[in-house]
């Protein structure tokens, strides 16, 4: 009988929804509770508990992460109008993922789980490119208005002493629309810190692209707050490391990516880095192959997996139909969350399981054994497409083994 480890301070655990909710209990009754005395502070983020609790459990488990330092979570819906109808829903809720990027006042960092037999689209690229997202303001904290008529539209800033300060938008002849969006330097501050920390963590350049040619206050603010602080405070540090830190254009930045061989952090705005995380994991192979952990400027971490909840897989198993859904980013969430929980307590027996349970999943595929929706990108010859539960208990089989050694 295997001795399970112990975990003394616990991580805070976020349910989610749909399929990504039935693989959350499967990788917990497969993968971690015969090997671990798993140590967990719950909170049910799935739709209708949110609902029932007008959010606050959101609130609570940002409270939480805050509290303890790690978080896991499950992928969450964010609902539209047709969620709205099919959970009777009381509101259409925001984002949790944006609410407790928010509290946390965090970085998102994403970057491609990487498999020998599965080859990038971008032939040049040989190692992991991670994307550095601001997880503040921007589009995702914007205020819109539809403009039915003519008239003009204008920016206008309040002080505390009453002073205003206007400035025209557009004068319209016609329908259309307005965006108003902000962010603040101390978030753009943190956000830089963020990124400088994580690029020595990991010993990787960091590349930061904006688009300050044309927003030549709101990016180019983004771009003086990055600079500043690397002068003051990160400069001797990276030289030290034998790191780079450089900023280019965000279209030249998408160049240069496309001709490197990868290796290195690329930090960028919040839609930014939205859009280029996607394209990174789809030419990596699979948004259900992307890490990502949000990391606040205080040193919390919440490990989750960078692509949603699975819908369409989700209706087949109430169906009681078979499915084939990857569960690899979901896995790593889990690992990832608890090597930083061993990291932070000291606990190196955790730190080994956290790395064997990740070798288990990468050696699962190496041989030959994976969800549907990888075998058309392996190169291997001999391919064995399982289903959810059996690929789990197929990754079970390699970490006895390698637990065994």
């Amino acid at each position: 009988m295997i001795k399970k480890i112990i975990m003394n301070v616990p991580i805070v655990e976020m349910d989610g929804d749909e399929m990504t909710r039935i693989i959350w209990k499967l990788i917990k009754d497969i993968l971690l509770e015969p090997y671990l005395e798993l140590n967990t502070e719950y909170y049910d983020l799935g739709l209708k508990h949110r609902d029932d609790t007008d959010d606050q459990v959101t609130l609570d488990a940002a409270a939480a992460t805050k509290k303890h330092g790690v978080a896991v979570k499950c992928a969450t819906i964010t609902p539209n109008a047709q969620r709205v109808e099919e959970y009777g829903l009381k509101q259409m809720w925001k984002s949790p993922n944006a609410t407790i990027r928010a509290i946390l006042d965090g970085t998102v960092f994403r970057a491609p789980i990487v498999i020998n037999s599965i080859k990038p689209s971008v032939s040049t690229w040989k190692k992991p490119i991670t994307i550095a997202r601001h997880a503040y303001g921007d589009i995702y904290k914007s205020v819109e208005y539809r403009v039915e008529d003519a008239g003009k539209a204008e920016l206008v800033f309040t002080g505390k002493d009453g002073k205003q300060v206007k400035q025209t938008i557009f004068e319209f002849e016609g329908p259309g629309v307005i965006m108003g969006m902000h962010n603040t330097d101390d978030s753009i501050k943190s956000f830089a810190r963020s990124c400088f920390n994580y690029a020595l963590d990991v010993k990787q350049d960091l590349w930061f692209s904006t688009k300050d040619t044309i927003s030549k206050q709101y990016d180019h603010t983004f771009k003086d707050i990055f600079q500043e602080i690397y002068d003051q405070e990160y400069k001797a540090k990276f030289e030290q490391a034998g790191i780079e830190y450089f900023y280019t254009l965000i279209d030249d930045a998408v160049a240069r990516v496309i001709r490197s061989e990868g290796g290195m952090v690329w930090a960028c705005k919040n839609y930014d880095g939205d859009v280029m995380s996607d394209m990174i994991a789809t030419a990596f192979g699979s948004l259900a192959m992307m890490t990502s952990v949000l990391v606040s400027p205080e040193g919390f971490y919440e490990y989750e997996a960078a692509h949603g909840t699975v819908t369409r897989h989700y209706y087949r198993h109430l169906k009681g139909e078979e499915t084939s859904t990857n569960s690899m980013a979901t896995i790593f969430a889990w690992t990832g969350a608890l090597a930083k929980r061993g990291e932070m307590d000291g606990n190196a027996e955790l730190i080994d399981f956290a790395n064997a349970l990740e070798r288990a999943s990468i050696r699962t595929i190496e041989e030959g054994v994976m969800t549907k929706d990888l075998a058309s990108l392996s190169d291997t010859k001999d391919i064995t497409v399982v289903n959810t539960e059996d690929f789990l208990r197929e990754v079970g089989k390699r970490l006895d083994s390698i637990l065994s050694e």
